[in-house]
């Protein structure tokens, strides 16, 4: 049965000019139901990407609807116009691990799992405290949060899509032919190792923004697609995987990844060298295999091809210096 469209339409993926590697990893994020991180200085259009991913995805289903409207009667009431709308949950980077994960004497539900089926989008991400942010690493894989209090364990649904937003260094200008960045070294280090390799690891996609050219950011021709063209290509990715695999390529599991992603030879040889080349753990091997199958069903596929691992793999850069 269709389900209700959300009464206020989604911001418009038409109204982001340029950027085109960072609207292709959000569409890749979107087929697969990917983790992304956007690094780029001030004004790049970090913040502008992160919230059309709602209205790139396929409307939620009854079960998910009456879920999320359940974590949320625990805060404030919903209404139904919010009812059948992807949530986009957006907290500043002061909120301490309970706002984030969920807490109190009686444990209501965090940021996480008010983002259930929806977004989680955490801007200036480095400036989240360690503590709140190595808290994620529980739901990013199970999709769930589990908080245990003496006499009793409440567990909350908390399966959403994370996307992260950084600067490349505290003044933020670091690599901008424009501007000059005032940071040494070491300041530009310590601010990106704010950020752990195994919360990195759990990140599929790792994209680099750039500053536009006033030109660009004028010229009404450089505006992209429509939100609701990229979103049938979407639909058409997630209506492959579901009918191979009953769930999105970021649930399969390890188990399930030998069995559903069919690679030809080229393409597993590439990805065995790049895993020895870029020292990829077990984790960051598999994300990018889930990321390779994401491409070959957005091109209709039935096996996974070099250019799609390639391009997974191209993806997958380290945020934070070794």
């Amino acid at each position: 049965r269709p389900q209700p469209q959300p009464a206020m339409p989604y911001p418009d993926l038409m109204e982001v000019a340029g950027q085109a590697l960072a609207r292709r990893a959000l569409e890749i994020a979107a087929s697969g139901n990917h983790n992304l991180i956007l690094v780029g200085p001030p004004g790049t259009g970090k913040t502008l990407l992160a919230s059309r991913l709602p209205g790139l995805l396929p409307p939620p289903d009854m079960q998910e609807a009456l879920t999320c409207a359940a974590l949320h009667s625990f805060h404030d009431s919903t209404s139904v116009e919010h009812l059948w709308r992807r949530p986009f949950r957006h907290p500043h980077h002061s909120a301490s691990a309970a706002a984030l994960i969920g807490g109190g004497a009686r444990p209501r539900p965090g940021e996480a799992s008010l983002a259930h089926g929806g977004v989680l989008f955490l801007d200036e991400l480095p400036e989240f405290s360690r503590q709140a942010l190595e808290m994620l690493r529980e739901p990013l894989e199970a999709g769930a949060v589990t908080l245990s209090r003496a006499a009793h364990k409440f567990t909350y649904p908390a399966r959403f899509q994370l996307i992260g937003a950084m600067n490349p260094c505290p003044c933020g200008y670091y690599g901008d032919p424009e501007h000059s960045c005032r940071c040494t070294s070491e300041h530009i280090q310590r601010y990106r190792h704010r950020l752990s390799g195994p919360l990195l690891d759990r990140i599929d996609l790792h994209v680099s923004m750039h500053r536009l050219p006033a030109r660009l950011l004028l010229e009404t021709q450089s505006k992209g697609e429509a939100s609701a063209t990229v979103r049938e290509r979407v639909l058409a990715a997630r209506q492959r995987q579901q009918a191979r695999q009953g769930c999105t390529n970021a649930a399969l599991s390890a188990q399930a990844l030998a069995t559903q992603c069919v690679l030809r030879p080229e393409a597993r040889r590439q990805l065995e060298q790049a895993a020895d080349a870029l020292q990829l753990s077990g984790r960051g091997l598999h994300r990018s295999l889930r990321v390779a199958q994401t491409l070959a069903d957005m091109e209709g596929a039935d096996c996974i091809d070099l250019q799609h691992v390639t391009e997974a793999l191209a993806f997958r850069q380290a945020t934070a210096p070794a």
